[in-house]
């Protein structure tokens, strides 16, 4: 009976140990800045770096615009599998994982063979396009997150049930969609968002093969050129995935049947 206790508890500890050993030791590190004592000064000089505000700003704008991107096309795409097409699940959820299996590498050089200046649809030839394709590339990275959060919620409602009652009171298919289907998985939907948030906002290879000014290629960028700040920012990018891990599991407590 107390060997059974034992594992479990030592695997819990061991991993424990494993990821916070390294998380508190670096940020032991970031506080030694000024030599002989323990100050935010890295945390400070990089807060008021212009390049971070920037680059912060930038990538947060883009990783706004991924989500709503992302909720656009994943949403419907869910709900008309679910709907209309269940034997076409399999497919797309083949499909959606695919980003987990081919590196992000290789899908940038694919946008970049394909979107360059010379080709027919030139996205790479101003800032603004380049932003664009950015986004979509994002949008490709996070889909299996978002379409898993997404479809995981409109199992656990009777959707069929929602529509046809919707139909019979004269609703059309986006109203059905936007006032009826996405208040109801507005959980899975804000989870897949801040998944994606949390994926975009330190996202470096698209980013850096794109050249575009994001905190990914920032990070990198101080981590090369200076010792104190890196930590500091590890802290910082730390911190903002661990926000939204725990904003997920504050949504996911206002889920239908969750005791509060």
């Amino acid at each position: 009976m107390k060997s059974t206790r034992f594992f479990p508890w030592f695997g819990f500890i061991f991993g424990a140990v494993y990821f916070l050993v390294p998380l508190i030791a670096t940020f032991e590190f970031s506080l030694r800045m000024q030599r002989g004592i323990y100050s935010f000064k890295a945390y400070q000089v990089v807060l008021a770096d212009p390049n971070f505000q920037a680059s912060f700003s930038y990538s947060a704008i883009i990783a706004v615009l991924t989500i709503i991107v992302g909720i656009a096309l994943v949403v419907p795409t869910a709900y008309l599998v679910q709907l209309k097409l269940p034997r076409l699940r399999p497919v797309v959820e083949f499909m959606t994982l695919l980003p987990l299996v081919v590196p992000a590498i290789v899908i940038v050089f694919g946008y970049l063979r394909m979107y360059n200046s010379s080709s027919w649809l030139p996205m790479t030839g101003s800032a603004r396009s380049t932003d664009l394709l950015l986004i979509f590339a994002y949008v490709t990275l996070s889909l299996p997150y978002m379409y898993r959060s997404v479809d995981t919620a409109l199992r656990t409602i009777d959707i069929r049930t929602l529509t046809e009652a919707a139909q019979s009171l004269g609703s059309s298919w986006p109203r059905i969609l936007i006032q009826v289907i996405l208040p109801n998985i507005r959980v899975g939907v804000l989870s897949g968002a801040f998944l994606t948030f949390a994926i975009v906002i330190g996202e470096f290879t698209m980013a850096s093969l794109l050249n575009r000014p994001a905190f990914g290629p920032y990070m990198q960028l101080i981590g090369a050129n200076r010792a104190y700040e890196p930590a500091a920012l590890a802290v910082i990018a730390f911190a903002i995935t661990w926000a939204c891990m725990g904003l997920i599991q504050i949504v996911a407590s206002f889920a239908p049947g969750q005791k509060r």
